[in-house]
């Protein structure tokens, strides 16, 4: 293998970080899954897809995640949020890591974070497997080859797999960690090979620089109408709501899937790639999603698959109900080639309610919306996070909150600035449970939502007519060409009217409980839409 393209004067050896063994600087995708496969990182599977499995940790580990506390950011951390790491604590850990690196193989790619030149972030990603550099490689933004000669880094991450922390020592909480210290722009990863905790921890780290600069960064996918990127559309929801299904809309323009800044430019995308949940995924369903899973160099995570043949098992989640297929942007046929779009038209927050309560689309004023994004309702979906083997009804902020360093309202605040500047209409999507909660009765059907949303989007859901919800107040369709119209009325659809009642009485206690979090912090009219 060839140690790759680099900018002489930012080899890590400039950096401080000395005495490993060969490092291999922005190899692409062949040299990558070549090297993955050669160190029994893994196999090649169907179309060269690389498949490999994580081991222990097959979700995110929210709770091991850490700010270094210092004097710069000790009064703009969301500290109830973020557990915090003294700076000697990071130094020691540091030190641990680069002893533990010695004499080992590295792989380095050098890639940006955003689509829009003015707002990226420039990332040095140092790893210990040589699949993980495939898979940022596949998740941020590749430079020009010409560009890497020049390239400098501005935040460094390195992610150590076989590096154990000493909670004692390293001011932890177990022998995983994930650090970030923004004075010296840099991220330590150790004790876990799930590779989302790479691309998380990037999506913090621009989560915490972009409000400073106006930018509200979001969880959310997007895309826009064909051809006119004026018409854009976000997403907002956690994993497993539906924004990677959701966006990938074959009659619209995806701009990406996952993580997203709103300037004053418009939108655009942070990532270059898509991370998909392929448990129960179907050709017939999602024909191009299904696709990338044989597509050479897709990194397929934690898949089952059948040992002579290597076809995939789809529905099989022994590993984890968290599988995933990782690849580039274009690998989606109707992807766009820059990542921008124009400001939002439509914001949409995704939402799985295991409760089944929630109608499949509700059409939300301002301060509704801001009622929602603050609320931030859905189900962890099992295996995103560990220990989580089936839905659980979560109020994570923002959609978000476990990526938001800053305090919520900062991000409330900006999305509802440029709502109110830009107009956009905003609704409420339910992609989780109906005729029932979770155990008893069905998910949304997929084809319904689907049909909901091509209608909010294209503008003719404003022509129908709407009733006032009881529970929350915003507005749901009564009938919808092409739509059951007792599944807009989620009550019709219980077996017991007034086990739904019951039902819906808890969930509103549920979202007003909340709430009260964040009374102190926001305007009167979001506290009026407050139930």
């Amino acid at each position: 293998m060839t140690e790759g393209r680099v900018n002489p004067a930012m080899r890590l050896e400039h950096q401080g970080i000395s005495g490993l063994g060969r490092v291999y600087y922005n190899q692409i995708e062949p040299a990558l899954v070549n090297a993955a496969v050669q160190r029994g990182e893994g196999t090649l599977g169907l179309g060269g897809a690389f498949l490999c499995e994580t081991g222990r940790f097959t979700g995110r580990s929210p709770k091991d995640k850490f700010v270094v506390r210092t004097p710069s950011v000790e009064g703009t951390i969301w500290w109830e949020n973020n557990a915090p790491m003294t700076p000697l604590a990071f130094d020691q850990l540091y030190a641990d890591m680069l002893a533990h690196m010695q004499g080992r193989d590295y792989f380095v790619q050098d890639l940006y974070a955003g689509a829009d030149p003015i707002h990226r972030v420039d990332v040095r990603m140092v790893t210990e497997l040589a699949w993980h550099g495939l898979f940022i490689r596949h998740l941020l933004r590749r430079p020009e080859r010409a560009e890497l000669d020049s390239f400098a880094p501005e935040w460094t991450v390195i992610n150590c797999p076989t590096f154990k922390a000493d909670p004692a020592r390293h001011g932890c909480r177990s022998e995983t960690v994930i650090a970030l210290n923004f004075d010296r722009k840099l991220i330590l990863i150790a004790n876990t090979a799930y590779a989302g905790e790479n691309k998380k921890a990037v999506f913090t780290l621009l989560n915490y620089l972009l409000p400073e600069k106006g930018v509200m960064a979001m969880h959310c996918s997007a895309n826009h109408a064909i051809g006119n990127p004026v018409d854009t559309a976000v997403f907002f929801g956690l994993s497993g709501t539906g924004k990677t299904t959701l966006s990938a809309d074959p009659s619209r323009t995806l701009i990406g899937d996952d993580e997203h800044g709103w300037s004053d430019r418009g939108t655009f995308n942070f990532e270059g790639g898509c991370y998909a949940k392929t448990i129960n995924l179907s050709a017939e369903a999602e024909p191009e999603i299904f696709a990338t899973t044989h597509r050479f160099a897709t990194v397929v995570e934690n898949m089952v698959h059948n040992p002579e043949t290597f076809a995939l098992d789809f529905e099989d989640d022994s590993l984890t109900a968290n599988t995933r297929c990782a690849y580039p942007l274009d690998y989606i046929s109707n992807a766009s080639a820059t990542g921008l779009g124009g400001h939002p038209k439509h914001v949409v927050m995704l939402t799985c309610d295991a409760f089944g309560v929630l109608p499949p689309i509700a059409r939300l004023t301002p301060a509704q919306a801001m009622y929602h994004f603050l609320s931030g309702f859905t189900s962890k979906v099992a295996g995103t996070e560990r220990g989580v083997t089936e839905p659980q009804p979560t109020f994570s902020t923002c959609f978000g909150a476990p990526f938001m360093p800053r305090r919520p309202e900062v991000y409330g605040k900006l999305l509802e600035e440029k709502i109110a500047k830009h107009g956009a209409t905003c609704w409420l999507v339910n992609t989780g449970w109906t005729g029932g909660a979770y155990g008893v009765g069905k998910r949304m059907p997929i084809k319904a939502t689907r049909a909901l949303l091509a209608a909010a989007l294209d503008g003719s859901l404003n022509a129908v007519p709407f009733r006032k919800d009881a529970n929350f107040g915003f507005d749901v369709p009564v009938a919808v060409a092409g739509v059951d119209d007792a599944l807009l009325d989620p009550r019709r659809t219980w077996g017991s009217a007034a086990d739904y009642d019951a039902q819906a009485r808890n969930l509103v206690a549920m979202f007003a409980a909340n709430f009260a979090q964040y009374l102190p912090f926001i305007d009167d009219d979001v506290k009026a839409a407050a139930i």
